[in-house]
């Protein structure tokens, strides 16, 4: 334990060290471009808020104040600019950090491990007696598809993350203990530059970003480092399967794999037309096949042996001849008898002429010319040894295909339906659909379905409405033939309510011939239909309408065509929003139970896609916890989580970050699913634990949130809400309708707000009047605590409930009572929030036995605490800028930038947007 202790202290230092490095060269320029009264400026300011978190006191607090008050441009821009700055070079230490700590582990023995890798998982498995025959039947169902979305919550733009990054490797190699002295004062050198360009490069956006713009910052993740962790994942894994169960013939298949929204998320966002998905589709094939190229290119200049010197397998020879048969153009290799050279000419070639005459028609042709390489080369290469390159590239091609990555298509279920009733019209199937009770809705696209004849009429006939639901149908079925059937195979549906609601899909996707059934009652299908449970109201009713679709004899066709597989969407954002977030992931996880009973009665596999946000009050967290918090019944089939605005940059900027999430992210659902589904006995009495907590829970979140009259007046004016528009983070609009009203407003808006008010109500508020109030029935803390101990959703919802409030900070929060009018309502909403907060608290603290919020996590209680007093300055500013600026009617643009900065720089240093 001593060693341990020592390790951590010496590692505390080196972050120190790292952050204390960056701090003096951010000075260093500071003093350059606003000389030392700048520096001076932003030294006093920070002491003086550093000093009001470590005692009370008026006079300091009045000096800061007058301060803050005082400065005027272009100072008062340049101090808002320092404080951002710093955030972001602290969070690259920090993710250093994290590096060097996974460094460390992997320099031990073996049985030193760090906890969630991948060798430390399989040892674990290995000790535990898991056979492997569990393990190998385990990995042949299971799967993690992380999905891109474009929401509108990442506030850096992609050259100030390529600068980051840049830093971030500068960083990583002042850690090699052989550099010289030289070596290091270069590296510095390099950091002053880097942090110069970074102090001199625009943080904010000039314009909102265009669908595209957010297509390329997705790939762009691809670029540096998805395409690459990922076989490296799946290589590590079957390396540490074959080295623990030596006696089986290991095959990982690719339980890992990345998807998208992004140009494919229609849902209140009119940008996202079916070209732009087309476009969509087709720069992310360029992406993928410029990096095949490049790798068959790289293996050309390695795989250089020669028939002279070595026999290569038959099979390879007789490709190349019927390479040189069907592509006699092809100007061959110089070298006849460099045979793998010759056929990785032909192999390029082929990739040039992708769905044209002798080019791949598929990704599988690929594939089996890169193994007749592959098998050739083991020929004469030392047995259980495998050519690294050409393998990871066998991995990549059947990871990503021609098309990169699945794009998912979303839109609303009310457009479905309109286009539905105006098809119906026109052809007297329904004169007024809409109107229709749901029980004859469902018989009537029952029987469209199970006619093999089309409903459409003149296309040109229909409304611009009509004629645009229809064209992404046709569009679908065009990229299915364009780029196979996997590069769109999802088709969500925001605002489920209804069984009708997927069979009006099916009824879309029939017209286009994505879906049909055939006079003999065959039935073709090739896209998955998953609706998307988001409100309280809907989660509710999820059981009920999936067991109406899984009853339906058309709809039993349509998912025997899909293997009998269902995917179903649930969305925390709305549900937390609606209901809060204690409710939310309770009836979350009701439904998904729930759904599974049923789904399991009739034979059929689930996969459920977890709607995650970057924040915590919409469902955001560490990786690794989200999959501990589901019902380890929901694993079986498969599981699917997006992955949102910053939590991209923190994640898959850097290599190490991302192969770091990723593997804890696969060990999680590997451990937990071969763990079994065995139910622990209390269970039952931990539900209704969280039943009566929720039912409380709810009531006092909607007596708030809906009921006070005052509440949007207090959210709006003592948030930053109106500003936020401004800062040109997503194509998507902030407002579904553009309208003022409350159920129109997004979570991310909603949670992006709080969060820079530094009140993160939708993290926590509403969890500790329900948790306080079972406490104190008999038996209630004792049941509280064992579910604390044992029941790993508890744990999770308590611990991210731990790290909101750790994250809040009232005293600051308070500052922003001064931007209401009515003062009066500010105290009165402020002091129920203030109430909750601290019974909050109180009650979890008594729940987990800690003296202080998250003394189990303290690298990251050590990482807020300390960012705070840094965070406040740039609150302070915010209030005052925002209070002169809507008092200003001429609306003074600078001020407004002003503002917009104060927002990047809190978002960095919370490392939290909405």
């Amino acid at each position: 334990m001593d060693t341990d202790r020592s390790t951590q202290q010496s590692h505390h230092v080196a972050l120190r060290r790292d952050i204390s490095m960056l701090g003096s060269l951010l000075g260093d320029v500071l003093v350059q471009h606003g000389g030392k009264e700048l520096l001076d400026m932003v030294e006093s300011i920070r002491e003086k808020t550093k000093s009001l978190r470590q005692e009370v006191s008026i006079e300091t607090s009045q000096e800061l104040k007058s301060m803050i008050h005082t400065l005027k441009q272009p100072m008062r821009k340049q101090v808002i600019r320092a404080f951002a700055l710093y955030f972001h070079l602290v969070n690259i230490a920090e993710q250093n950090h994290r590096i060097r700590r996974r460094r460390d582990y992997q320099m031990l023995e073996e049985d030193q491990s760090q906890p969630g890798s991948i060798p430390h998982a399989i040892a674990l498995l290995k000790k535990n007696n898991v056979p492997g025959e569990l393990i190998e039947d385990t990995l042949s169902s299971l799967s993690l598809e992380l999905i891109l979305t474009a929401h509108p919550t990442e506030a850096t733009r992609r050259s100030v993350l390529e600068i980051h990054k840049r830093i971030a490797v500068s960083l990583q190699q002042l850690d090699n203990p052989l550099l010289t002295k030289r070596e290091q004062k270069g590296l510095k050198e390099e950091l002053l530059n880097e942090i110069t360009t970074l102090w001199q490069t625009d943080e904010l956006r000039h314009k909102k970003p265009t669908v595209m713009d957010e297509v390329n910052m997705g790939l762009f993740y691809f670029e540096e480092t998805l395409f690459e962790v990922l076989p490296q994942i799946h290589q590590e894994l079957e390396e540490c399967l074959h080295e623990h169960y030596p006696d089986a013939e290991w095959r990982i298949p690719n339980i890992l794999k990345f998807g998208s929204w992004i140009g494919g998320d229609r849902d209140g966002n009119p940008f996202v037309t079916p070209q732009v998905t087309w476009n969509t589709l087709e720069r992310q094939r360029d992406v993928v096949l410029s990096k095949y190229k490049k790798s068959i290119k790289d293996l050309m200049r390695k795989l250089s042996q020669s028939t002279n010197r070595i026999p290569i397998c038959g099979e390879l020879i007789a490709s190349i001849e019927r390479d040189q048969e069907a592509l006699p153009e092809v100007k061959p290799w110089g070298v006849s008898h460099e045979a793998y050279r010759v056929k990785l000419t032909y192999v390029l070639e082929k990739l040039n002429r992708i769905n044209t005459d002798n080019g791949y028609s598929d990704v599988e042709n690929f594939i089996d010319d890169l193994k007749l390489i592959a098998n050739s080369l083991r020929q004469h290469h030392p047995e259980r040894y495998h050519f690294a390159d050409l393998t990871k590239l066998i991995r990549q091609a059947s990871l990503f295909g021609f098309h990169l990555a699945t794009l998912d298509i979303r839109n609303h279920s009310g457009e479905h339906e309109a286009a539905i009733a105006e098809v119906f019209k026109r052809v007297n199937v329904a004169d007024d659909y809409a109107s229709l009770p749901e029980e004859e809705k469902v018989q009537l696209l029952s029987n469209v379905l199970e006619d093999p004849r089309p409903v459409l009429s003149t296309y040109e006939d229909y409304s611009e409405k009509t004629r645009k639901i229809l064209d992404i149908f046709n569009m679908i079925k065009k990229a299915h033939l364009e780029f196979g059937v996997n590069s769109i195979s999802v088709y969500l549906i925001s605002m489920t309510q209804s069984a009708s609601d997927l069979l009006e899909v099916l009824v879309l996707a029939k017209e286009a011939n994505i879906y049909r059934m055939h006079s003999d009652g065959s039935v073709e299908s090739d896209l998955n239909i998953a609706p998307l449970l988001e409100t309280i109201d809907d989660l509710k009713a999820g059981p009920s309408i999936m067991k109406t679709l899984f009853d339906l004899p058309v709809y039993k066709k349509h998912l025997e065509k899909l293997g009998n597989r269902q995917e179903i969407m649930l969305g925390y954002s709305d549900g937390s929003k609606d209901g809060g977030t204690l409710t939310a992931n309770w009836k979350l996880y009701e439904a998904q139970q729930e759904i599974s009973g049923l789904a399991s009665e009739r034979n059929l596999r689930l996969k459920f896609f977890h709607g995650r946000g970057g924040a915590l009050g919409r469902g955001g967290g560490p990786l690794r916890r989200s999959l501990l918090s589901q019902p380890p019944e929901t694993y079986t089939a498969g599981v699917k989580i997006t992955e949102q605005g910053e939590v991209l940059s923190s994640r898959y900027l850097l290599y190490d970050i991302a192969y770091r999430s990723l593997e804890q992210a696969t060990t999680t659902l590997l451990t937990s699913a071969v763990s079994g589904i065995e139910k622990d006995k209390r269970q039952e009495k931990w539900q209704n634990a969280m039943e009566h907590i929720s039912n409380v829970s709810l009531k006092t979140y909607q007596s708030l949130v809906f009921q006070d009259e005052g509440f949007l007046a207090y959210f709006k004016q003592g948030t930053p809400l109106p500003e936020l528009s401004a800062l040109n983070i997503g194509s998507r609009p902030m407002s579904r309708k553009g309208t003022d009203h409350f159920d129109d407003l997004r979570a991310i808006p909603w949670v992006f707000a709080w969060t820079q008010s530094r009140q993160l109500m939708p993290a926590w508020y509403a969890s500790g009047t329900g948790l306080t109030e079972f406490a104190s029935t008999k038996d209630g803390l004792h049941t509280l605590k064992e579910m604390y101990e044992n029941w790993p959703f508890f744990a999770s919802l308590i611990d991210n409930l731990q790290m909101g409030l750790m994250k809040a900070d009232l005293t600051t929060a308070e500052k922003y009572m001064d931007l209401i009018d009515d003062q009066q309502l500010s105290s009165r909403i402020f002091g129920k929030i203030v109430d909750e907060y601290h019974q909050t608290k109180n009650v979890i603290l008594t729940i987990t036995g800690q003296e202080e919020l998250l003394d189990g996590t303290p690298n990251i209680k050590d990482s807020i605490r300390l960012r705070n007093p840094y965070v406040d300055p740039l609150s302070s500013l915010q209030v005052e800028l925002i209070s002169t600026y809507r008092a200003d009617g001429s609306k003074d643009d600078e001020l407004l930038k002003e503002i917009l900065l104060t927002i990047n720089g809190i978002a960095a240093g919370l490392r939290n947007t909405g």
